[in-house]
């Protein structure tokens, strides 16, 4: 996967100049659009589509210092359709518009060319398990809130706290399948798995009774999923088995991640010191 994932990273330099498409990017990396741009994001950090236009206007910095083209020279070669709107992203990444990095010869932002490997850290194994399931349905409450990598997420605290403890242990009871117990659900990240994305946060349980009329119902198609545990230090544990899913597990086994929503259960101890989780995540069998 990580080879083929340099394959597409080539093809990106080698036509910078050329307009990108992300399914042809795929189709180097064998895997579909979907998988692609999530797993970028979790890899590199940013949106593919941010990561290429970042990697243009790079070059393109540096064919502005080299006084060798007309800045609309420049500005066509890298896909802008107007002076103006080079000049913004331009000042966007660099601070400063062409015209005066060509004139002062202004320090410029620089984005490095990226390429995948493989690191090991520690000696752990991740657990995990692969399951088929029936579409089912989830009952609760759903909202939206932004991406937080390490630490507590603001916005779902104070989301859980407005549901409320009674509504909260009708949740639980209302819980009769797998995976069982209260649930969080995520999906419809509207950029990448970069910090800050916003995404649809549902929580829930899984039932096959009626949803009560002050609550929603979120209805999970039939798929395949890979189930991981973890345990240990609260909120890091779960953190980083999902920070751990996209950089370790995908990369090195023939799964890819397909639409539908992340599901994740947290165990806190008392003291909230320690938590124990397990996390779904939908995905497809690859040729690979």
């Amino acid at each position: 996967m990580l080879d083929r994932l340099n394959q597409a990273m080539d093809h990106i330099e080698e036509h910078l100049g050329d307009r990108i498409e992300a399914a042809d990017l795929a189709r180097i990396a064998w895997t579909s659009e979907y998988h692609l741009r999530r797993l970028f994001s979790a890899l590199a950090g940013m949106p593919l589509s941010e990561y290429i236009r970042r990697r243009r206007l790079t070059v393109a910095g540096a064919e502005v210092l080299s006084g060798e083209r007309t800045l609309l020279e420049i500005a066509v070669r890298y896909g802008y359709t107007s002076a103006e709107a080079f000049t913004r992203a331009f000042r966007q990444l660099h601070g400063v518009s062409p015209g005066e990095a060509r004139r002062s010869g202004a320090s410029l932002s620089s984005q490095p060319r990226m390429s995948f490997r493989l690191t090991i850290e520690g000696s752990s194994s991740m657990r995990y398990r692969v399951a088929e399931r029936d579409e089912f349905r989830m009952v609760g409450r759903g909202t939206r809130v932004p991406l937080v990598h390490e630490g507590m997420n603001p916005a779902i605290v104070d989301f859980i706290r407005s549901i409320g403890r009674a509504n909260l242990d009708r949740l639980e009871e209302l819980s009769d399948g797998e995976p069982g117990g209260v649930l969080a659900a995520v999906e419809n990240l509207s950029g990448g798995r970069e910090e800050g994305t916003e995404l649809d946060y549902f929580h829930g349980a899984v039932t096959t009774r009626a949803a009560p009329e002050d609550m929603e119902t979120l209805v999970v198609p039939a798929g395949t999923w890979a189930v991981f545990e973890a345990s240990g230090e609260f909120p890091q544990a779960v953190q980083y088995l999902w920070r751990d899913i996209f950089t370790q597990w995908f990369p090195s086994n023939p799964y890819e991640l397909r639409p539908g929503p992340e599901l994740s259960r947290t165990t806190v101890s008392e003291d909230g010191t320690y938590a124990d989780g397990e996390i779904w995540i939908p995905v497809v069998r690859t040729g690979g």
